[in-house]
């Protein structure tokens, strides 16, 4: 049986959640492997809204497991919060199960990421501020917290004091903040420990164990392709790897176990924080596509920068994930123009180029070269099949796959779980 591997294939936001929960009464297991709660995904489930920040999108359907996997940060206070929130709305989830390996955001992991990003200034990488950073720069500088020493206190508590002896030094003496104490952060981790204890899992193994049995698993990541830290628009990036091959060592899993992997795509652009963004607008146009979108961060609440689709963006994730296909979200808020401007290519110091510029300086100086396809004025939040699109609804879609090289394979046409259009069957 399949697995599969949902990646956003822009600068994040694209409507993964969806797309996931789409994906769920026919996945058996849904592993998140990237991230922490500095994402949003929102579903909405016959007219109700849910908003997740670090529980997988699969949580919401009663068939499947959910796993978060040892690629991902937890701050064990949000995933304690978004159950009891989920509980108070009369929707029965289980506890996900976790990952031993699987690192923990503390107290000190957000503060530093606070004081950090405003003492960048200018140069400020537009952070969430939720501790993520940090706590992956423990893990890479091997000073991390993880979910299994929950398990034993004394452990948990040397660790929680070799981390704070570097800590509050830079907190004092560069910062000018008050020191965290250790029976602070460590009364604070423990008083979950009872509650995750029987959910604590060799999530490697799991997965694996999963796969041999023919069960189908759904390995969803956090942001997006253009936001790996290795991959993406560097240094205005997340800290991890939400790309496809994040999934790997995120979720446990060799690499030949992946059979399909499926980038989400936005029918026009978004992005929040810093970073270049070549069709960004400012006019109304990127205003409108704001308010009918609903573009504000689903964890922040920011107001989402916007832009006309960049197809060398998308093409340049399409190739390095190796998207087998792609889901198109949001196609239903294009609806009323009548040209959309489609990016083909750049100019960077007026010479034209058809890919993504390998440089951080040429692509902070590129230009976009606009195609302009002509819209619709119908409504299509009703269509379910690829036919009852307008005529040019269903030229755009099959231009955008002619630029991004993939097949597009699903189209959102509006926020609920049923406003789809199928053109293959993505499990």
């Amino acid at each position: 049986m399949p697995s599969v591997v949902v990646v956003g294939a822009q600068w994040g936001d694209e409507g993964k959640g969806k797309a996931t929960d789409q994906l769920g009464d026919r996945v058996d297991v849904c592993v998140r492997y990237s991230g922490g709660n500095n994402a949003g995904h929102t579903l909405v489930v016959n007219g109700e809204k849910f908003v997740l920040h670090l529980l997988p999108s699969g949580i919401l359907n009663p068939n499947t497991t959910t796993v978060i996997g040892n690629g991902v940060v937890v701050d064990l206070d949000v995933l304690a919060e978004e159950l009891e929130v989920l509980h108070s709305r009369g929707v029965d989830v289980p506890h996900p199960l976790i990952s031993a390996n699987a690192h923990i955001i503390t107290e000190y992991h957000q503060v530093l990421d606070k004081v950090t990003e405003r003492f960048l200034g200018k140069r400020k990488i537009g952070t969430t501020g939720r501790g993520i950073g940090p706590c992956y720069s423990d893990k890479i500088n091997r000073l991390g917290i993880r979910i299994q020493d929950l398990l034993d206190e004394s452990i948990l508590r040397q660790k929680v004091e070799a981390a704070l002896d570097q800590k509050n030094q830079l907190l004092v003496k560069v910062y000018n903040r008050r020191p965290i104490e250790v029976d602070h952060v460590v009364d604070a981790l423990m008083k979950h420990a009872e509650a995750i204890r029987p959910h604590i899992i060799d999530s490697g193994r799991y997965v694996n164990d999963a796969l041999d049995e023919g069960k189908v698993v759904l390995f969803e990541g956090a942001q997006a392709h253009h936001l790996d830290v290795d991959q993406g628009t560097y240094p205005y990036v997340t800290s991890s790897n939400p790309t496809a091959a994040g999934a790997t060592t995120g979720g446990g899993v060799g690499p030949t176990r992946i059979n399909r992997t499926i980038g989400i795509a936005k029918a026009y652009t978004t992005r929040v924080g810093e970073g270049p963004f070549p069709t960004e607008l400012f006019d109304d146009d990127g205003e409108r596509l704001r308010q009918a979108g609903g573009e504000f961060g689903a964890t922040t609440g920011r107001p989402r920068r916007c832009g006309w689709f960049d197809a060398l963006v998308v093409e340049q994730a399409v190739k390095i994930n190796g998207f087998t296909d792609i889901f198109l979200t949001k196609l239903d808020i294009l609806s009323g123009w009548e040209q959309i401007p489609v990016c083909v290519a750049y100019e960077v110091d007026g010479v034209r180029t058809d890919v993504m510029p390998m440089t951080q300086s040429d692509f902070h100086h590129a230009v976009p070269v606009y195609e302009y396809l002509d819209g619709w004025s119908e409504d299509i939040s009703e269509a379910r099949v690829f036919d009852d699109l307008p005529a040019n609804c269903q030229a755009y879609v099959h231009r955008l796959e002619e630029l991004i090289g993939c097949r597009i394979s699903g189209i959102g046409v509006g926020p609920g779980r049923e406003q789809s259009v199928a053109i293959n069957e993505l499990v």
